[in-house]
């Protein structure tokens, strides 16, 4: 049985990344200026991310004139998962006509760093970068239309309004990170 390392604790600060985005640039975590930064763990294979890409981008268009700022890592194996790879990243971009960064974290250490192992998987940090919601989209991982329960909304909106997210933990439902064999999580 697979289990995962635990993750990043609620009040933790965000860690810094530096990563080429699939529009030929680099990101660094400086970059994304504003009130809220939305990191999701995700790919271009796993059913839920396909699922979900939509839901995120409409949530990322929508607040970003707030200022909240989104950015999608993929840290699969591509040599295991060439679905997953820097050229299939930039065509899941223009397929999905992506409205933030996509990074490719070849190395994994982003992911480790973020102690994500699913995706998709949420991570929201304040103004000052400190971790403040940890987990899902929502309650309905295929089927937009019977979602019941928008977790990643409900904490920017409490965010936004400078409160504390009321469950700041949700479980995220979707495939595990591929990880490449040398970097395959301690647990702990």
């Amino acid at each position: 049985m697979q289990t995962h390392p635990s993750p990043l604790p609620i009040g933790s600060v965000a860690p810094d990344f530096d990563l080429p985005a699939t529009d030929g640039s680099r990101v660094r975590l400086a970059d994304l200026d504003a009130e809220v930064f939305v990191y999701v763990q995700g790919c271009n294979h796993c059913p839920y991310v396909v699922a979900y890409v939509d839901r995120l981008k409409a949530l990322a268009e929508a607040f970003a004139p707030r200022g909240v700022a989104f950015a999608m890592v993929n840290s699969n194996d591509a040599a295991t998962y060439p679905d997953d790879d820097f050229e299939a990243m930039q065509a899941f971009a223009r397929e999905h006509a992506l409205s933030f960064p996509y990074l490719w974290d070849e190395a994994q250490r982003v992911a480790q760093a973020y102690r994500t192992f699913r995706t998709p998987e949420l991570l929201v940090f304040d103004r000052e970068r400190r971790l403040r919601y940890h987990g899902r989209i929502d309650d309905s991982p295929k089927d937009p239309a019977a979602v019941t329960k928008e977790d990643l909304r409900e904490a920017l909106e409490t965010l936004l309004a400078g409160g504390e997210v009321a469950e700041p933990e949700t479980w995220a439902v979707g495939c595990t990170v591929k990880w490449k064999p040398e970097n395959v999580p301690v647990i702990g």
